[in-house]
């Protein structure tokens, strides 16, 4: 299995702060990669930077073969993404906003259709942005995401503003993504029960620092081997986010 994203020592300071210390990251070709984290931890920062929008201080990373910053122009035209929130023209409805997507990708009408019918707001494609709901906007965001069916896609926080039902659809969708489009998938959320439910592979960073990159499976064995709860995600990554904080706060009195 081919590695599609790769991060090597990779770190983002500002000032005296390091927001992202030292990563190596791998997510796999094919794969949807679960990228955890408290708030703070450095998450958001890592995928502005695989997106170019913000630059690293140091390090380096190869996206589905190509150098950063080399060949970033090539690399943006391969990643679907959705940060934070969405941001739309309110006073244009919601295919008129991807439509400008289309005309920049140079994509064929269809895409917008396929897009919206994908995220299920095909009956709301002519009703203006403004008018969404937040819930109605993440799936706008996704569908921005999802247009001309990209080989990587970054979602960060992607269920924020669903309601039960909501997540339960976009959780099938996302989950359902690498064998539909033969995409790679690297996601983050505060929703751990919803992860565990669809990554293959963990990613847990806190202060900038990763904790522990792999399957589900070897997390639960580690977690077991150091005693944490092991019982569900949510117990295995409280456990290891507390065990690091109580260090690092030993290390900073001594």
């Amino acid at each position: 299995m081919n590695t599609m994203i790769q991060t090597k020592n990779l770190t983002k300071r500002y000032k005296d702060f390091i927001a992202v210390d030292d990563l190596s990251l791998h997510v796999q070709e094919g794969s949807i990669y679960g990228f955890l984290g408290p708030n703070g931890a450095g998450k958001s920062t890592t995928m502005k930077m695989l997106l170019g929008l913000t630059k690293p201080s140091t390090g380096s990373f190869v996206i589905n073969g190509k150098m950063f910053p080399e060949e970033r122009v090539a690399i943006l035209k391969e990643i679907g993404s959705l940060i934070e929130a969405p941001a739309f023209y309110g006073n244009l409805t919601g295919r008129e906003n991807l439509d400008i997507i289309r005309h920049i990708l140079e994509l064929p009408q269809s895409a917008v259709d396929e897009a919206l019918e994908i995220v299920g707001l095909s009956e709301f494609g002519n009703r203006l942005a403004k008018k969404y709901s937040l819930g109605m906007k993440q799936r706008l965001g996704l569908a921005s995401a999802l247009i001309g069916k990209p080989p990587i896609l970054i979602l960060d926080e992607p269920t924020n503003g669903l309601d039960p039902a909501g997540m339960h659809e976009m959780r099938n969708l996302v989950k359902s993504l690498p064998q539909m489009y033969n995409c790679t998938v690297l996601i983050s959320s505060h929703l751990l029960s919803e992860i565990e439910l669809i990554a293959d592979d963990i990613g847990i960073l806190n202060h900038g620092v990763m904790l522990y990159e792999g399957s589900l499976h070897d997390l639960r064995q580690t977690a077991i081997q150091k005693g944490y709860e092991a019982n569900n995600l949510e117990d295995m990554f409280l456990s290891m986010i507390e065990q690091d904080n109580a260090a690092r706060k030993k290390r900073a009195v001594i």
